[in-house]
């Protein structure tokens, strides 16, 4: 018995040697398990013998950056601008270059720290996906193998500092993000990140601009000028060139792109209806609304007024905004309005995509068509702003001309084009002459699914809502 207790009194006493050394151990080791001071170290943690942690560092290790799959079935794009040169160092999510597809214009940025060795592209070469776009030689990743001896430094004061300077070159947001934090110069380690992952929103920066979504798009006067001047120059180029020899080029980018939907688009049989609208009280009710956008900042055309309208005749003609499945066997009805209008820009014809019509005022629309107008006059439209359709208007009225015939976009079934506004003399239902402000509409339809009859009561009734503007009021 006498045994028995004696043994359990070293044990209780060991015990509390085991807590104290793992109290004092606990609170003065680090990641590096390095200790302060030999003459600090007591008896109890000299009897401690930790197991030292080595590591190594990269020392020029040179990476292939390779252009990673962008969606969409995209296999190859056109190298459009270069944003770095060899020689420059970049850091993560720094702009490298921006490449140019045959459905949208894309900005890749970098995902490592270091020097760039090796561009593999000159601008307007075609760059393939998984193939290399540059060579990175990588920063220092490591840290020098730790010794024993070595004196420590406060980790909370290293800690801070390295967290600050990561804050600084390490800022998780998106190309978008940063055209706006540059154009009213801003520090994006200064903006507080509410995203996932500590990624800064744009509504973050907005909110830390405090201003709205419709001024992030204002651009300052003197870059408005600067665009202005080298469009004019350019357009100058333009009209001065003289071919005075044959070459070829290649069919790259957006062209490329309509030369793969018109090929599809000949094995649809086109269903086409033209009429005149007699819009005389919807340019009168555009001018009022135009002063009360003014005073929220947004420009309005005719376009969105015309696209709510046309969003109401879908729902109550659900199948032209349908499509075909690819064997032709069933037809699937879209529950979202998502109305693409042509564009035509210096790249070519795009068509970007408002998505969910349905759902957004007349105002909203504006808002967004504004934004892509610009997007589209930059190059900047991404593969979200262009895919997604499931009807099409195009506008041919703002180039010149009163008639058109418009091509289906496989896989939707119908399309629309409209003309310009012309002034004319018409009759008005006592006979007197008046003036009368007559848009020209016509309408294409899939004529495998569509009948003559459908298309008719669709083109009657867009006809009524935009020559009658209060009616659309109604049903809105």
């Amino acid at each position: 018995m006498a045994f028995a207790t004696r043994q359990w009194l070293v044990n209780c006493r060991n015990l509390n040697k085991y807590h104290k050394l793992f109290s004092v151990t606990q609170s003065r080791s680090l990641s590096s398990w390095t200790y302060i001071n030999k003459k600090n170290i007591t008896k109890e943690e000299k009897q401690f013998k930790p197991k030292w942690i080595h590591t190594t560092s990269i020392v020029n290790k040179t990476v292939s950056f390779k252009l990673s799959d962008i969606g969409e079935g995209i296999r190859e794009v056109v190298v459009k601008e270069w944003f770095v040169k060899v020689g420059d160092k970049v850091q993560q999510f720094d702009n490298i270059c921006e490449v140019q597809s045959d459905k949208a214009a894309v900005t890749i940025t970098s995902r490592y720290d270091g020097i760039v060795t090796k561009l593999y592209h000159e601008v307007d070469q075609t760059a393939l996906v998984g193939q290399p776009l540059v060579d990175i030689e990588l920063e220092n990743s490591g840290e020098e193998d730790v010794k024993p001896e070595s004196t420590v430094i406060k980790p909370t004061i290293d800690t801070k500092a390295e967290n600050m300077n990561a804050q600084k070159v390490k800022i998780l947001t998106t190309p978008a993000v940063r055209r706006i934090a540059a154009q009213f110069q801003v520090d994006l380690s200064t903006v507080t990140a509410t995203g996932r992952n500590g990624r800064l929103l744009k509504e973050d920066l907005l909110s830390h601009l405090n201003i709205s979504s419709d001024k992030s798009n204002v651009i300052p006067d003197d870059n408005s000028s600067e665009q202005a001047t080298s469009t004019s120059v350019a357009g100058v180029k333009a009209r001065t060139e003289i071919v005075v020899e044959d070459k070829t080029v290649p069919i790259t980018g957006f062209t490329k792109a309509m030369v793969k939907s018109m090929q599809e688009s000949l094995t649809i049989p086109h269903l086409v209806l033209s009429d005149e609208y007699d819009v005389t009280k919807l340019v009168q009710a555009r001018d009022s609304l135009k002063k009360v956008a003014q005073k929220r900042e947004v420009k309005l055309s005719y376009m969105p007024i015309i696209l709510k309208g046309v969003s109401l005749g879908l729902s109550r003609y659900p199948i032209l905004n349908s499509s075909l499945d690819s064997t032709c066997e069933n037809l699937i009805y879209k529950a979202s309005h998502n109305i693409g209008f042509a564009m035509d820009t210096t790249n070519g014809l795009v068509v970007p995509v408002i998505k969910n019509v349905q759902n957004k005022s007349i105002i909203e629309i504006a808002v967004e068509m504004n934004l892509l107008q610009e997007k589209g006059a930059k190059g900047q439209l991404g593969l979200n702003d262009l895919t997604g359709g499931t009807f099409t208007i195009s506008n041919i009225g703002t180039v010149g001309g009163t008639y058109a015939k418009p091509i289906i976009l496989a896989p939707q079934v119908s399309i629309g084009a409209l003309g310009k506004i012309q002034v004319l003399p018409r009759f008005d239902s006592e006979g007197n002459v008046v003036k009368a402000h007559i848009l020209s509409v016509s309408w294409s339809a899939d004529h495998r699914v569509i009948d003559g009859a459908t298309i008719a009561k669709f083109s009657n009734q867009i006809k009524e809502y935009l020559e009658e503007p209060y009616k659309l009021i109604l049903d809105l």
